[in-house]
C-alpha cells in the first residue's frame, strides 16, 4: 500500500452542489424575496403612498433586481455564504479553494445577479453561473463536504497507525 498520496486535499468538484439543488435554492430565495418585497411595498404604501406613483414597469423591475442583489448580499455576507434557500437545501457558497467567502466576495457575487440573463448562465451540469465565475466562488453541498472530510480523517488515521 502506498500512503504517499496526499489525502489532505478535499475534492471540491465532488462537493459541488447539483444543478437541482441550485435551482431549489433559487426558487426558495426568490419566494422569500418576493414576500419581503411585498411586505416592504405595503409598508411604503402606508407610510409614503406617493413614493411609488409614476414609477414605470421597467424602473420597478430594475429597482427589484438591485434590491434582490442587495438582500442576497446581506444574507450571504452575514451568514457565511448561506441564503435561506441554501440553509434549507444544505448548501453554502465558498471560495474556489474551499475557504469561507468574505463580505467583498458576497458583494461581487450578488451584484452580478442583477445582470439580465444571469439565471440562464446557470443552465448546464455542473452549474457554474456568471455570479460564481466572476467572483471565483462555488456552491458546495455540505453533506458531500462532510463525507470528504471523514475520508481525509480516515486515511490520516490509517496512515498514522501504519507508520
Amino acid at each position: 500500500m502506498n500512503f504517499n498520496t496526499n489525502y489532505n486535499e478535499i475534492n471540491l468538484d465532488y462537493c459541488r452542489a447539483s444543478t437541482g439543488k441550485r435551482f431549489a435554492n433559487y426558487i426558495i430565495d426568490i419566494i422569500v424575496f418576493y414576500i419581503v418585497a411585498f411586505g416592504l411595498g405595503i409598508v411604503i404604501g402606508i407610510l409614503k403612498p406617493n413614493l411609488l406613483v409614476g414609477v414605470d414597469d421597467l424602473s420597478l423591475r430594475l429597482i427589484l433586481m438591485l434590491f434582490y442583489a442587495i438582500v442576497m448580499f446581506m444574507t450571504e455576507g452575514m451568514s457565511n455564504g448561506r441564503s435561506i434557500g441554501k440553509l434549507i437545501t444544505g448548501t453554502r457558497a465558498v471560495n474556489e479553494d474551499g475557504s469561507d467567502i468574505s463580505f467583498q466576495k458576497a458583494f461581487v457575487r450578488n451584484i452580478v445577479r442583477a445582470i439580465p440573463f444571469n439565471a440562464l448562465s446557470a443552465l448546464g451540469t455542473p452549474s457554474h453561473p456568471w455570479h460564481d465565475r466572476w467572483s471565483n466562488t462555488i456552491v458546495i453541498d455540505e453533506k458531500k463536504l462532510a463525507l470528504q472530510t471523514q475520508k481525509v480523517d480516515l486515511f490520516d488515521s490509517v496512515k498514522n497507525q501504519t507508520l
